[in-house]
């Protein structure tokens, strides 16, 4: 019988161990000094690997000594370079690498260098799949049962990462890798999301040595919120570059940096971008390239995404294309005016996606220039859930506002402001009906852990010398959770028993290199839970058993009373209905059974339960109303600070005042004093020309604003400004009367009509002297700081049952 060919990851594994063989004899054949010669293997199982103790000799003289160098930790030898790469709210169907109608040159020219899978998981939302992700555990196993934001005070949803969960950037790091993080981190407990920490759950608390990025769901493009370890960076100029660009530069100069210091060390990168997730920006000139490309419509798109799956192998030739919810309107159905918009949302979330992959190449061009890519193991998650659902069936040019400041736009008068979409003065997220268009051929979207469309995603993975084989498709299960172990056993390194002293949870994930070589190889056994928000299913060996929604991802509320009982459940035999299209529950009753049985022992074991399906604000609220008990007076010291909202005060339906004593160098300066939030929703307090003003904006449109400007300007030197707010009551978003007074003399009362409920743009913050993130107004310079000094400002909030007193 031939003897069977060894495949490249056995060779590598015989290398790695012929290499340590050689290390072992070297001291007996050549002699050389002592600590050389008694130099064991590293032991990897506990972290950080305990020193050697000295084997030297101390004598009274150095001359009669013999000294014995710490041992330096390396990585195992062979171990690659790792960039993993992981974009948002991508479905499976809109890049053109797995058939989607959004060119992604760079990402086909990755996976025709390496693997794609077509049936790879995550859990619906993203800090879940982050989470999972980053620790190779199950997301509620781990504490991130939801997004940090909708945290409870339970066991699998505290959010709250632990440290028995260590993750992949703190394993690498403690065996010999660099490790940095570019991007999106919405994986840190709201009450520790400010400037003052704790920082344990801050990418540098988790393992990376270095961080520039965002720490919340998402971050305006033009003008993001970023941070450089734990320190809050400058937000960049408008220019004619977005976010991506930032990330991918500010990533090459890191790896120039750390190959130019440790050329032979392996560095681990980790690219988490913000696309596709709201808001859908982009430079025009990218926009522009898709202009009349999606007239057809979402259903027409969706048919035509489904015959390149087909045609290009993507998906089985026996797919199913699963039919539009009867809560997504036919496009035929819309008015020429719906049609004329909406395409233009789908252009712009385009243009959005197209840039990133110009920037996805950029880097992995860099690294070829480099001479390291080839020696890079490249994994590329091609979404952390599915499309984007929560525009609903008309889409939003202000995400925030949709959900929170009330605001109810028509078509027609969003249709007014299309050439500004996707520009600094809109903050878009499309028709949730693209977004069902997007994760062809799956149902549902985004936050539907039940369903395909809210957890199948597609995953490239790229190393030379070990997905070379000519099949390029793996349909093997894969989950975020099989990240990190397959990682791991990459770079020659053992999960560890024990991390700082902390015992380790097991790893719930399994390594993916068995399939690397050999697109046939049997799957495993494999038994997989989702939840998300109430949404779930189970998953077992081909069967899955799901419940079926009962909140639309736009819609805000609890679904049921009874989130567990509830719910209705379908069953379906994945192994022969690739989109999950044909339920057989009434034919396999017993199976459905079996498979809810095994779905309650999943989430007995890994802190699943109590289920809780709210999405609203009193759960949103309740981890700050538990950590954050704040007062009703503040007071701020000098200027230039930035203040998260979770310990800002709140000027949501209630009367406040704002003080603030200022030295000025001269009159008829322009500058911010107090800036809450953006121009599309937030409070500004500042002088336009040496007069101070006050505007609420409930949006970025002028008929949601409210300005009010003193008569006169402040003179040279010390000025006591107070901007008095007198809320009218009747519940939420209503006005009120906005008094100026200078130096104790009243300035100017005027009428503010509406406010905000919240600041709109995930992670804005409340400014002194300065604005950062996107900007109030265009009173001032969008990098303004206040052209004086501002020696202290004041803020006094009524409480609630007090407004409109």
């Amino acid at each position: 019988m031939k003897a069977r060919r060894p495949t490249n990851n056995q060779r590598a594994r015989r290398v790695r161990a012929a290499l340590t063989a050689i290390a072992t004899l070297m001291p007996l054949v050549f002699g050389t000094p002592l600590r050389a010669q008694q130099v064991p293997p590293l032991a990897r199982d506990v972290l950080p690997i305990p020193p050697a103790p000295f084997k030297g000799r101390i004598e009274p003289n150095a001359s009669a000594s013999v000294p014995d160098w710490p041992q330096r930790v390396q990585a195992p030898a062979g171990a690659p370079n790792v960039l993993l790469i992981m974009t948002d709210d991508m479905g499976f169907g809109s890049s053109s690498v797995f058939g989607g109608p959004v060119p992604t040159p760079a990402l086909e020219q990755l996976a025709s260098d390496g693997v794609r899978y077509n049936n790879f998981y995550t859990t619906a939302m993203c800090s879940a799949t982050r989470a999972a992700l980053l620790t190779g555990r199950n997301h509620h196993e781990v504490s991130a049962g939801a997004i940090t934001d909708m945290s409870t005070g339970f066991p699998g949803y505290n959010s709250a990462i632990p440290r028995s969960a260590a993750t992949i950037a703190e394993v690498l790091k403690d065996n010999g890798y660099n490790t940095a993080m570019f991007g999106k981190h919405h994986n840190i407990p709201s009450w520790e999301a400010t400037p003052t920490g704790p920082f344990d759950h801050w990418p540098t608390g988790l393992g990376f040595e270095y961080f520039y990025g965002f720490i919340i769901g998402d971050t305006n493009q033009w003008y993001p919120r970023l941070y450089r370890n734990t320190l809050s960076a400058d937000t960049p100029k408008l220019s004619d570059v977005t976010l991506d660009h930032m990330l991918v530069d500010d990533a090459i100069h890191w790896i120039h940096q750390q190959k130019a210091s440790a050329p032979d060390k392996p560095f681990f990168a980790y690219l988490a971008t913000g696309t596709g997730h709201a808001p859908h920006q982009a430079p025009k000139a990218w926009i522009d390239r898709f202009k009349g490309r999606f007239d057809q419509g979402w259903d027409a798109l969706r048919e035509e995404t489904f015959a390149r799956q087909k045609a290009q192998g993507i998906i089985p030739a026996d797919a199913v294309l699963t039919p539009r919810p009867a809560e997504l309107p036919a496009w035929l159905s819309l008015s020429p005016t719906q049609q004329r918009l909406y395409a233009r949302y789908m252009e712009v979330f385009a243009g959005m996606a197209a840039y990133q992959d110009a920037q996805i190449g950029r880097l992995l061009g860099e690294l070829k220039r480099m001479g390291q890519l080839d020696k890079t193991l490249v994994i590329m998650v091609h979404g952390d859930n599915g499309a984007s659902g929560e525009g609903g069936p008309n889409g939003t040019l202000n995400e925030v506002g949709h959900f929170i400041n009330g605001l109810h736009r028509s078509p027609e008068d969003e249709a007014r402001h299309i050439d500004e979409m996707g520009g600094p003065k809109s903050y878009p997220l499309y028709p949730a009906a693209w977004a069902w268009a997007l994760d062809t051929p799956f149902q549902w979207t985004k936050q539907i852990a039940s369903h395909l469309g809210g957890i199948r995603n597609g995953l490239i993975i790229r190393w030379p010398g070990h997905t070379n084989d000519s099949a390029t498709l793996r349909t093997q299960f894969a989950h975020a959770i099989d990240i990190m172990p397959t990682v791991l056993e990459a770079a020659g390194v053992p999960p560890p028993q024990s991390v700082n002293g902390v015992k380790q949870q097991l790893l719930e994930g399994k390594s993916l290199e068995y399939a690397f070589e050999n697109a046939h190889a049997p799957e495993p056994p494999r038994t997989q839970y989702f939840e998300m928000l109430g949404n779930r299913a189970i998953y077992k060996d081909g069967w899955i058993a799901n419940t079926i929604p009962q909140r639309m991802p736009w819609e805000f509320g609890a679904a049921s009373k009874n989130t567990y009982g509830d719910y209705k459940w379908q069953l379906y035999d994945l192994g022969h209905d690739f989109s999950q299209a044909h339920d057989v529950a009434a034919q396999y009753p017993e199976k459905l059974k079996e498979m809810q049985e095994l779905f309650l022992a999943e989430a007995k074991r890994n802190q699943v339960l109590p289920l809780d399906d709210r999405l609203n604000v009193e759960r949103a609220t309740a981890a700050s109303q538990h950590y954050d008990k704040l007062g009703t007076h503040f007071e701020y010291w000098g200027k230039q600070l930035s203040i998260s909202k979770e310990t800002a005060p709140n000027f949501m339906g209630r009367s406040f005042s704002v003080e603030a004593q200022v030295n000025l160098p001269d009159g008829h300066v322009t500058g911010p004093i107090l800036a809450r939030g953006s121009w599309f929703g937030g409070w500004g307090f500042y002088l336009k020309d040496g007069k101070p003003t006050a505007l609420a904006a409930r949006s970025e449109w002028a008929q949601d604003q409210s300005k009010i400007v003193a008569d006169k300007a402040l003179p040279a030197g010390t000025s006591i400004v107070r901007f008095d707010f007198t809320y009218d009551g009747g519940g939420l978003l209503k006005g009120g009367v906005l008094c100026i007074t200078v130096n104790g003399v009243r300035a100017n009362c005027g009428r503010v009509t509406s406010t905000p409920n919240v600041d709109a743009g995930q992670g804005e913050t409340l400014d002194i002297g300065q604005d950062t993130g996107a900007p109030m107004t265009d009173d001032y310079a969008q990098t303004a700081v206040f052209p004086g000094d501002i020696l202290k400002v004041t803020v006094d909030v009524a409480l609630p049952a007090q407004a409109g007193k």
